[in-house]
């Protein structure tokens, strides 16, 4: 039996069950768990059932047997909860492209021909340099539209022939758009026809903002199943922004008053998360 599924954006769409295994899977869970899940979904599924209700019931059934597995699955919600400003996303997206060998900045302020500049994310390494605007949004079905893009454009055009540092490389040779959602298809167009280049959870394919930070291991504090979101929230203010830094700063955690042996749970569940970086 086929059934609609009503998408963030109020949009209607037959739900796939390939887009549920291919989430689960790339969350790490196994063929079992992944076959118990799918079933278990399909059976609660009704007609007009949004996205978000089938998200939180698989969600719940992977916390309940693989908390690390079901962090990874919460990967698109904890980039939503580094709001309600977009500050730490934009501290989020620069240790995302350091740890890809770039030098970054954020807030940085530029003078361009005709106007003054607050640029998001500058970033530069031997072969390469940009500058990047972040866009923030708290709720799935909003998307970064074409006056988004056409504004960048304007931005770029003043600011060419500027650097950002002192060296040979560091001239402005791209300028990236970057949000946590999705572009309309009309931005798009737009940026691929004008140059700009559009980084969002699934564009470009093979190489989006979600493949980017799973390759490179680097979570959000906020996917952390062993924290409250409160406790999160005191972390991100206090600096901790990616899993990371708890492996470096357990201290921090002293901030946020859990007993030892909570405190241990915390850090496992950060090693976990971050194994690669650890080795």
């Amino acid at each position: 039996m086929s059934f609609l599924v009503a998408k963030a954006d109020g949009k209607k769409e037959l739900f796939k069950v390939s887009k549920l295994k291919d989430s689960l899977s790339r969350s790490g869970a196994s063929p079992q768990e992944v076959r118990m899940i799918i079933a278990e979904v399909e059976k609660t599924l009704f007609d007009g059932m949004t996205t978000q209700e089938i998200y939180r019931r698989a969600f719940e059934l992977l916390r309940a047997s693989e908390l690390v597995v079901a962090a990874r699955y919460s990967l698109r919600r904890a980039l939503f909860n580094l709001g309600p400003t977009g500050f730490p996303f934009e501290d989020f997206l620069s240790r995302l492209f350091a740890h890809e060998g770039y030098t970054t900045r954020t807030g940085v302020i530029l003078k361009g021909k005709c106007a003054e500049h607050e640029i998001d994310i500058a970033a530069y390494k031997a072969d390469d340099s940009f500058i990047a605007e972040a866009k923030f949004h708290s709720h799935p079905g909003m998307k970064s539209d074409l006056q988004v893009a056409l504004y960048s454009f304007a931005r770029l055009h003043d600011l060419q022939n500027l650097k950002i540092c002192n060296a040979d490389v560091c001239g402005i040779k791209r300028f990236m758009i970057i949000t946590n959602t999705k572009f309309t298809s009309s931005a798009e167009k737009y940026a691929l026809c004008s140059g700009l280049e559009l980084l969002s959870w699934e564009f470009p394919k093979g190489n989006n903002l979600h493949d980017r930070i799973e390759r490179s291991g680097l979570y959000p504090i906020t996917v952390l199943q062993t924290l409250s979101p409160t406790q999160k929230r005191a972390l991100i203010d206090n600096g901790l922004v990616v899993c990371s830094d708890l492996l470096k700063k357990p201290h921090m955690l002293d901030i946020v008053h859990i007993t030892p042996r909570r405190k241990e749970a915390v850090l496992d569940e950060a090693r976990k998360l971050n194994a690669e970086l650890v080795k």
